[in-house]
């Protein structure tokens, strides 16, 4: 028997930050050993780490939490990147086959994507990922690994994954000061697409939504690999604050009363329903309806599901996920957002909870880990392949034909 590979999955985002400890099995079950979570993750707004320290004390409590929970030392970890400042853009490369029985290789393969690659990309933004989404040999198209087939001109169609370099390397800054190493950044609506969604449904076309609290994470799958990639700067502390205003009660409570008593849909909402609602500073608590509660989170709740519809409909993909919407996050959880979402997109809608992982850790299948649970099913592929982190010095990718084999592989 080998040796077992533990990989570690570090989620920093608005409303937690999260590490989970697993090793995985040949048929795709993930066996978690070990979590932590911080109690806050007031370093961040809205994905992007706006106070350095604090963020280092919360990646730090998570960091030792799940070392205590796993009886084992983390070094590094595959932390996921999200915030308004990801931009994602389709490109394509075209080069001559160069052997000369016309047999593509390899080294096309590389020569294509360092092509569709070669975009003009800001200084002040970093190459997060290229997803080959599809080759053409000539004028055959749809084809996803060309190695072998005849052909004098290969075309890579891709899609370029950018981020601001001040983010990166703030989320980068933050994870190595807490005492853990970086060994991959990854897209965090493609790592919950990893968790929470099924080769089919990737196949056929579906649309991701990954409700955060302070983003909403949009992912589109077409044939297999990722079409289009967006991040919303509105997310479920958008809701809380909100009824937080509106009921005239502190953050924290808010937060409560929206998970124990929340309900996107206020025609779903019995008039006899209550809610005891803390009073701010010296004020007296009261009570107010379940259904003026409802009436709060509704309007916000729609607002943000509308958005991700128009976002689907800008990117032309609407058209292409016939197996319709997965909601996943913390706040796809809030009663009622399955019917309000099918209202709103006007096609199948589920939940999204994280697949095939087993282990002793209590709420491990719940979307708010979605994103945890897919970096650790990301970093496992990536450690069996072989690979070498692709943020060492400088941040450049490693330009090898065994590098182009491993992107065929992950993304097809």
């Amino acid at each position: 028997m080998g040796k077992v590979e533990y990989v570690t999955g570090l989620d920093i985002g608005t409303s937690k930050i999260c590490a989970i400890v697993a090793s995985g099995d040949d048929d795709g079950t993930i066996h978690a050993v070990g979590m932590g979570r911080s109690s806050s993750s007031e370093g961040l707004r809205r994905g992007v780490v706006a106070n350095l320290e604090r963020t280092v004390e919360s990646v730090r409590e998570a960091v030792d939490a799940a070392e205590s929970s796993s009886g084992m030392r983390i070094d590094a970890a595959f932390v996921g990147i999200a915030g308004s400042h990801i931009q994602a853009i389709n490109s394509h490369g075209v080069v001559g086959v160069g052997r000369r029985d016309k047999e593509i290789a390899l080294e096309d393969i590389e020569r294509v994507l360092d092509a569709a690659r070669a975009v003009n990309i800001p200084m002040d933004r970093e190459l997060l990922h290229v997803f080959p989404h599809g080759f053409v040999v000539d004028d055959q198209r749809g084809i996803k690994d060309p190695v072998g087939i005849v052909g004098v001109r290969l075309e890579a169609q891709v899609l370029i994954v950018t981020g601001a370099v001040t983010a990166t390397q703030n989320l980068m800054k933050s994870v190595n000061r807490a005492g853990c190493e970086v060994e991959d950044i990854v897209l965090e609506p493609f790592a919950s697409g990893e968790a929470v969604l099924t080769d089919d449904e990737k196949e056929l076309g579906v649309a991701l939504a990954d409700i955060g609290g302070g983003t909403t994470d949009i992912a589109v799958f077409v044939d297999g690999a990722l079409r289009h990639g967006k991040v919303l700067a509105i997310g479920g502390q958008h809701v809380t604050r909100d009824i937080a205003i509106g009921l005239r009660t502190p953050i924290n409570q808010a937060e409560q009363i929206k998970i124990r008593y929340g309900h996107a849909v206020e025609d779903m909402v019995g008039d006899d329903e209550t809610v005891t609602v803390p009073g701010v500073g010296d004020r007296e608590d009261r009570t107010v309806s379940r259904r003026e509660l409802a009436a709060i989170i509704e309007p916000r709740m729609d607002e943000l599901l509308f958005l991700v519809r128009g976002e689907l409909e800008n990117s032309g993909f609407k058209h292409l996920i016939p197996t319709g919407v997965v909601l996943t996050g913390g706040a796809s959880l809030l009663e009622g957002t399955a019917e309000l979402s099918d209202s709103v997109f006007e096609c199948p809608v589920r939940i999204g909870y994280p697949r095939m992982v087993i282990g002793d850790i209590e709420g491990l299948n719940d979307p708010a880990y979605a994103t945890a649970v897919g970096l650790v099913r990301y970093g496992l592929k990536y450690r069996a392949e072989g690979r070498h982190a692709r943020f060492g010095k400088g941040h450049r990718f490693v330009k090898t034909a065994r590098k182009m084999k491993e992107w065929i592989k992950e993304y097809f």
